[in-house]
């Protein structure tokens, strides 16, 4: 009790400092505006530590306590932090016409750096102009739209192979009708080696490059033994193009053999870019792999073959200043190895077809902040909501069923930071019995904070609420959830299963000033609260509780995610329970949200 006293204490005076410290501010559309607001944030903070520091003086040791606990925080001179409307600035240019558009592309690395970087430079392959340019959403003659021109720096920024972008916007000065645009660029670096220790003895290595000779195309290979005897296990590759010939189209495919594994994949698909759009695509996979059925706490394997196909329109609305869409899914699955399935056991694993449709009202706007999930370079960030309904019909092995669904998300900075929610219900109604079944609703509250600085280092803070039911559920796998590293809590490493789920995750976030050779560390402390179980009522379900701290590194002109160096303990009612003490990854903190609306889904459990 005591030592989970003096960690609650530290946390508490974590985020104290956290809100004394000066917030970089919220959405400025203007530098006025900017600036109008700093100076009232600072006048109101140098008022406070004032007035703290004087009465402080009346006595020896609050005036002490005063300086050994209370520091002003500097000022933010590099601007990192503040979240901006790029296309509201770009505004005074809205309606002209554009003129040349220019590509200045520059390397992964300072050319005067280091030796090693210098190296860098020669062995990195410089991205194409003529495939940055097809990432482009306007062109020469085209009438200059702020948006466009913001979600073009969106989509370079979402790709690999690019880690940062800025527009220019030059006027003419012959003809005032025109603008001409450069667009600055800078490479990642591209090629990285991949290693991994799986279970069973089974070893991977592997090296891709998303780059290959600069033409933003991407190859994966991986090879695969044992490291008992050293035996063969096969080969998997993938190819990925991520805009096929400037069509916006994205193609994919992948093959090979893992020891008793199996893969055969492509893909072919567009997604909505634009306000008034379409999105098409098709989908096949055969696949052997072994499947983690969630009720038995063990692993089967499952041979599938699938077939998806989908298409859908957006039509933009001006008065509402949001876009109407029409999605329609067809969904085709036949399975020839699988655990024992019947009427009501393991759904999962039925052969099906399935038909569904979806419409609805969406917006999608991108503002541009740093320090958010990056280290430092320019984020582009969706703000906008989307209203979706879903209907369809399964023709399944064993019974039909109609499929209803609806969901609602929304998200937006607002003065205490970014504040996204979002709604998900869905259930299917039997032919058979007539009855409601596989329902699940989910809940997703997040938000996280402006970025406070206090002296040389920047802080943020992450709150995430999820809460997931399901009633009328059938038997086996995918009806039940339980923790997982993406809803769950970080240091639990015990089996907990239910239908019923609820998360409560906290993290503070501080991003330290030191940049060696690039790399930028990130220090973070974390707090977790979950319940889980049967019960419908959340609260009589079975409680845990994990809370630690540890280390990001990061480049940001590298490929592969973060190191992430953490440790962790976990608790549950009777105390103490199987925890992830040490973990040492690769993965990344958290995604980036998406109001655009995908190919509908289905409502249900992982």
């Amino acid at each position: 009790m005591f030592f989970r006293s003096c960690i609650l204490a530290f946390w508490t005076i974590g985020a104290v400092s956290a809100i004394c410290a000066r917030p970089a501010g919220p959405v400025v559309s203007s530098p006025e505006q900017h600036d109008t607001l700093e100076t009232h944030i600072t006048e109101r903070n140098r008022r406070l530590y004032d007035s703290l520091e004087m009465k402080s003086r009346r006595r020896a040791v609050p005036h002490l306590l005063y300086r050994l606990l209370i520091r002003r925080p500097q000022l933010d001179t590099t601007a990192n932090g503040r979240v901006l409307d790029e296309s509201r600035m770009l505004e005074p240019f809205e309606g002209k016409t554009v003129g040349e558009v220019r590509i200045e592309r520059e390397q992964v690395f300072a050319p005067d750096g280091n030796w090693l970087e210098r190296t860098g430079n020669k062995l990195h392959a410089l991205t194409r102009e003529r495939i940055i340019r097809r990432d482009l959403l306007f062109r020469p003659g085209d009438r200059f739209d702020p948006d466009l021109v913001v979600r073009s720096q969106q989509l370079l920024r979402s790709r690999s192979y690019i880690s940062d972008t800025r527009v220019e916007v030059v006027p003419d000065t012959l003809d005032t009708t025109r603008v001409d645009i450069v667009l600055h660029t800078r490479d990642s670096w591209t090629i990285t080696l991949d290693a991994g220790l799986r279970s069973e003895g089974r070893t991977m290595v592997g090296i891709s490059d998303v780059n290959i000779f600069g033409t933003g195309n991407k190859l994966k290979l991986e090879t695969n033994f044992s490291r008992r005897d050293f035996s063969y296990g096969g080969n998997m590759v993938e190819y990925e193009i991520p805009n096929l010939f400037g069509s916006f189209f994205q193609a994919k495919a992948g093959g090979g053999t893992n020891f008793y594994e199996e893969n055969l994949s492509f893909e072919l698909s567009k997604e909505f870019l634009r306000p008034t759009d379409y999105e098409v695509g098709i989908a096949y996979s055969d696949v052997r792999s072994k499947y983690y059925l969630v009720e038995a706490d063990s692993s089967d394997l499952v041979k599938v073959r699938n077939l998806n196909l989908w298409a859908g329109r957006s039509l933009y609305i001006r008065p509402i200043q949001s876009s109407f869409f029409m999605t329609f899914r067809y969904n085709y699955a036949r399975f020839s190895e699988r655990p024992p399935v019947r009427y009501g056991y393991n759904p999962a694993f039925h052969d099906h077809d399935l038909l569904l449709s979806g419409f609805g009202l969406y917006r999608e706007k991108f503002l541009s902040a740093s320090m958010i999930y990056g280290f430092g370079t320019k984020e582009y960030f969706a703000t906008g909501y989307k209203a979706e309904l879903v209907t369809g019909y399964s023709w399944g092995e064993f019974n039909d069923a109609l499929y209803l669904g609806m969901s609602f998300r929304t998200g937006a900075f607002r003065a205490p930071g970014f504040l996204m929610g979002g709604i998900t219900l869905g259930s299917y109604i039997d032919h058979r019995s007539g009855m409601w079944s596989r329902s699940a609703v989910d809940v997703d509250l997040r938000w996280f904070s402006n970025l406070f600085i206090l002296r040389r280092n920047r802080i943020r803070q992450f709150l995430a609420l999820r809460y997931t039911q399901g009633w009328n559920r059938q038997h086996g796998s995918d009806e039940s959830i339980l923790f997982t590293r993406q809803n769950g809590l970080r240091a639990l490493d015990a089996y907990t299963v239910g239908t019923n789920r609820m998360l409560l995750n906290t993290e503070t976030v501080v991003f330290t000033p030191f940049q060696p050779l690039g790399f930028r560390f990130a220090c973070f402390g974390f707090f977790d609260l979950g319940l889980i179980g049967y019960s419908p009522n959340i609260f009589k379900n079975d409680f845990y509780t994990s809370f630690g701290a540890g280390l990001r590194i990061k480049n940001e002109r590298l490929i592969f995610s973060e190191i992430q160096i953490r440790l962790g303990i976990a608790f549950g009612k009777r105390g103490l329970v199987e925890s992830e003490y040490f973990r040492l990854s690769n993965a990344s903190r958290m995604e980036h949200y998406r109001f655009r609306p995908p190919r509908p889904e289905l409502v249900g459990f992982e």
